[in-house]
């Protein structure tokens, strides 16, 4: 029998309560998965970039998949969606927007900017369980990434 797929998942939102709720719908959901969480854009990017106080994961693999909030301090989703499919090293990283929008707008400028999902946050933990159970398993189960290296160029 295959061991169960690992995936590495960083979830970039500003609000506590959010990240708290989204790392324990994905224990929940049984998803074999490491969870990272940084709490805005800047941050993202240097956890991305392996800078800063990320500069320790820099023989680390990059995530697997970015869970990205639109709304948050400094920079915003939109401004990291656009800098990470700029970028030659992190342009091939999924990009799934999990956010409370519901703006068409930003709907359409998330798919033109490059992500692979726009997704609504559900209103009970129940249904973020079951999202994350979907979302990894989708991810998990039938998504293949390119080879575990630092850089996917």
């Amino acid at each position: 029998m295959q061991a169960a797929k690992s995936i590495n998942i960083v979830l970039a939102d500003d609000d506590k309560d959010d990240q708290l709720l989204t790392r324990e719908a994905l224990e929940e959901s049984l998803v074999k998965s490491e969870l990272s969480i940084v709490n805005d854009g800047v941050e993202l990017l240097s956890f991305l970039k392996r800078e800063g106080e990320y500069e320790h994961l820099s023989s680390e693999s990059l995530p697997d998949l970015i869970l990205l909030d639109l709304n948050m301090p400094r920079m915003d989703g939109r401004q990291a969606l656009a800098a990470i499919k700029a970028d030659p090293d992190f342009r091939r990283i999924p990009v799934v927007i999990l956010t409370t929008s519901k703006a068409e707008e930003d709907m359409f400028k998330s798919y033109d900017l490059g992500a692979a999902s726009y997704l609504s946050k559900p209103v009970t933990f129940e249904g973020l369980v079951d999202l994350m159970r979907s979302l990894g398993r989708y991810w998990v189960e039938f998504v293949e990434f390119p080879g575990k290296q630092r850089s996917y160029q």
